[in-house]
């Protein structure tokens, strides 16, 4: 294989993002769903014939880390795709993330015919069916209860669109035309993804882009391995504890030894009979992120950058779960906390280097009702991010495992009936430090119609904590003001039923601060 020079390289590895970041760009562009079209709850990426990503777009890590087993789950049961097809895959136990979240898979050909790799990108569907609106029912005990399993199904061939597998999609939705228009969107997005793939062999010929794929790979790899020699070689561990019942503990140990690490989640508490079970999958892409961050984030995100990464989880812990397991807030919630474990863990390896815990949630938000009047909103809330040697943390933002917009008030209230009543940061509660934690936000939504209220939080008992002498920053709430003006507070996780009038207030954590304060 003949080298790539430097300029090669980065020409190169901006190209196959680019890729990438279109097909990201036509997917919001032509979704229906304010879920996709405004906040972004999406991602694409580029993958060699092998199945081996070779780029990916800067959109969401959970979804990222995670691609790769759905792409591996497809070609296990099809082999090569052939021209014109596509599959859809939403099980969690084959690379899925959770019911939601629906990928789509498609080949790439060159003019001869021959496979050039594969575009692939995911995206959050606001309902696929199951107990509750938004598919995350805080009751769940299995994952029949969360929606429609998809295992690994042609949804488009050489004649196009499948109508009849697009029809079982929407049929168990309780929005089946935001299903499709989604559907439709994601398959615009693969085009797009294919048609780019295709201009760059033609430029450089078939060969030298499968050369170019392995090449900026390779680069990566080497790249990661110069970053991980810098970190003293010792096992280091920690752990965390999500809320639910007596508490869920997340145990890690991070062992460094010369350019390789290792990542192995013994003695992690087993599963539960609550949606907070993640897949392997998931808690791969949660050691991918924290690795990355860690080690060279600069270096082009491919499969060659966790070569030298090597992840153990117990199956049938909380952290591997074993189907049926549900899944649900297992992908939004207990991701952030293995993010919360392994950044403690290297911060007694790394302590100059590594930030205090962020707010530690994705604090979901699922509105919607059935029937003739069905509707199904579904948002992720920013908040504090924890505190970082060089800079105070953020303010309102998304942090970990998650990288989606807000839902704007606008949007909110034109394609739902919501009212948005309050939207604002949350003063002081960032952990003080020498670098202070960000604020968390306020939002709180009326509802105009008799609806179901599902929420996924958590760092509601256990605020998110500080670094090097900083403190914690503050614990988010969940409160329930009913129409005749009494309030509740709600626990982190749960499902309710309002009615018109009822308003919801959601304030997420601050981050930790880093550092003793001045």
């Amino acid at each position: 294989m003949a080298e790539l020079s430097g300029v090669e390289l980065e020409v190169f590895r901006h190209a196959l993002a680019g890729v990438a970041e279109e097909m990201g760009v036509a997917l919001r562009r032509a979704a229906y769903s304010p879920n996709i079209k405004e906040r972004a709850d999406c991602s694409a990426a580029v993958f060699d014939p092998d199945g081996q990503m070779v780029a990916q777009a800067e959109h969401i890590p959970v979804h990222l880390g995670a691609m790769p087993a759905s792409v591996r789950a497809v070609l296990d049961i099809y082999g090569a795709l052939r021209p014109g097809q596509q599959v859809c895959v939403n099980d969690p136990y084959l690379g899925g993330t959770h019911l939601p979240d629906l990928t789509i898979v498609g080949g790439v050909f060159a003019d001869s015919g021959e496979l050039l790799g594969y575009v692939a990108n995911r995206a959050h569907h606001a309902d696929v069916g199951g107990a509750a609106p938004g598919s995350m029912p805080a009751s769940a005990t299995d994952i029949a209860m969360e929606g429609l399993r998809i295992p690994p199904i042609l949804i488009a061939d050489a004649e196009g669109e499948r109508d009849d597998v697009v029809r079982l999609i929407a049929a168990n939705s309780r929005t089946p035309g935001e299903r499709r228009g989604d559907l439709r969107a994601q398959f615009a997005a693969n085009h797009v993804g294919a048609r780019r793939l295709q201009e760059l062999a033609r430029r450089m010929g078939s060969a030298r882009l499968q050369e170019a794929m392995a090449a900026v790979c390779d680069y990566s790899d080497r790249r990661v391995r110069a970053a991980v020699r810098e970190i003293p070689d010792g096992c280091y561990r920690y752990a965390d504890v999500l809320e639910i019942g007596e508490g869920v503990t997340i145990r890690a140990a991070v062992t460094v030894a010369g350019d390789e690490v290792t990542i192995d989640f013994d003695d992690t508490d087993a599963q539960v009979p609550v949606n907070l079970n993640a897949v392997f999958a998931v808690t791969l892409s949660s050691a991918m992120f924290v690795f990355r961050m860690l080690t060279d984030p600069d270096a082009p995100p491919n499969a060659g950058c966790y070569r030298s990464l090597h992840v153990h989880a117990p199956e049938g812990s909380v952290v591997h779960a074993r189907f049926p397991a549900p899944t649900a807030a297992g992908n939004v919630e207990t991701s952030q906390r293995i993010v919360d474990v392994l950044l403690g863990a290297f911060a007694q390896a790394l302590p100059e280097r590594v930030p205090a815990a962020s707010q530690g949630t994705m604090n979901n938000l699922l509105i919607g009702a059935s029937g003739e009047h069905s509707f199904s909103y579904y948002e992720t809330l920013g908040g504090g991010e924890g505190g970082t040697p060089h800079r105070p943390g953020m303010s309102g933002v998304h942090t970990g495992m998650t990288n989606t917009q807000n839902t704007p008030a606008e949007a909110m209230e034109l394609d739902y009936p919501l009212r948005v009543w309050r939207y604002e940061l949350r003063s002081s509660s960032g952990g003080a430090g020498r670098h202070p934690g960000g604020d968390g936000l306020i939002r709180e939504v009326e509802v105009l119609a008799d609806c179901t209220l599902t929420i996924q939080s958590e760092r509601r008992e256990h605020p998110p904590w500080g670094l090097g002498g900083g403190h914690p920053g503050a614990v988010g709430r969940n409160t329930l003001r009913r129409a005749d003006g009494t309030e509740v507070q709600l626990p982190s996780k749960g499902t309710w039923q309002l009615r018109h009038g009822d308003r919801i207030r959601i304030e997420t954590p601050g981050g930790g601060g880093w550092g003793p304060p001045l």
